[in-house]
């Protein structure tokens, strides 16, 4: 079945500021995210933020059915009208609290997490789902082009900091596709790329106690110009930096997250490593 225009899937809708509204219509940009999923029979895909069904109706008429997460309740009745339920189950809602644990749990399978993120909360939402991993195959998401040069980049560029090193640690990742700014409507202002994220086994997560690890990562890139035995504000010395084979001077983006395990692996466990405001896990990332 031919791919049909974004027009004919559903009802106008104007792109709603507040939800990072941008929706793709490029149908040469849809059919390589599709093709590039390369979909196998009794695969349970998840689609964050279906929006007009650019994606939602290649997806369905390669499987069947799809579950989509929408928090717009003039999109959820849009999509209640073009799709059957007994083909699209709906789970209205923010992303950022949805439990995919537990409808991992409900269909008996892993799952296959794809969308076009809102970039207003892309980095916070890939904390979230990183959570997740565990019940997640893979991830394949339309993001802001710097957000996913961020992921991908090498310790020591310019954009290695926290985002990268806590994916990193979680998740196997490829940048896919570029995606220009006309693609979609509204036109945003900044190029897009899609990337893949896939979860590393258990046995890659050397992390002793991971919330340690996270709060290590944090606090060392909230003052990323700074040399580490600085920004960690007295928590790791010198002399412990050369015992791990780190130069005293060096700085948070010149660690790599193998490094950063074994920092935190180091530390005693009745050393606190205390968060500042703006930290939280799960925060955006404000490297």
């Amino acid at each position: 079945m031919p791919l049909t225009s974004t027009a004919d899937r559903l009802p106008p809708h104007r792109a709603r500021k507040r939800f990072g509204q941008h929706f793709l219509v490029d149908q040469h940009v849809i059919a390589d995210i599709v093709g590039g999923l390369a979909l196998q029979p009794g695969d349970q895909v998840v689609e964050i933020g279906p929006g007009l069904g650019a994606l939602t109706s290649p997806l369905l008429q390669r499987l069947g059915h799809l579950h989509v997460l929408e928090i717009d309740r003039d999109i959820i009745a849009c999509l209640q009208r073009r799709y059957p339920s007994d083909s699209l189950t709906i789970h209205a809602g923010d992303a950022l609290l949805f439990d995919f644990s537990g409808l991992s749990r409900a269909v008996g399978s892993r799952l296959r997490v794809v969308g076009n993120l809102p970039y207003n909360i892309s980095t916070p939402l890939l904390f979230h789902l990183a959570r997740f991993a565990g019940v997640i195959d893979d991830m394949h998401f339309m993001l802001q082009r710097e957000v996913v040069e961020r992921m991908v980049a090498a310790p020591g560029s310019g954009v290695f900091g926290r985002l990268s090193v806590m994916l990193q640690y979680r998740f196997c990742m490829e940048a896919l596709l570029h995606v220009p700014p006309e693609a979609f409507d509204p036109v945003p202002r900044v190029d897009s790329t899609v990337v893949r994220l896939v979860p590393r086994p258990p046995e890659q997560l050397a992390a002793t106690d991971e919330k340690r690890f996270a709060a290590l990562v944090a606090a060392a890139f909230a003052q990323r110009r700074k040399m580490l035995r600085n920004s960690l504000g007295g928590l790791v010395e010198g002399a412990q930096l050369a015992a791990l084979g780190l130069a005293s001077s060096c700085r948070a983006e010149e660690l790599s997250v193998a490094d950063f395990v074994r920092l935190a692996n180091s530390l005693q466990r009745e050393q606190p490593v205390a968060l500042r405001v703006g930290q939280s896990i799960g925060a955006d990332d404000v490297d």
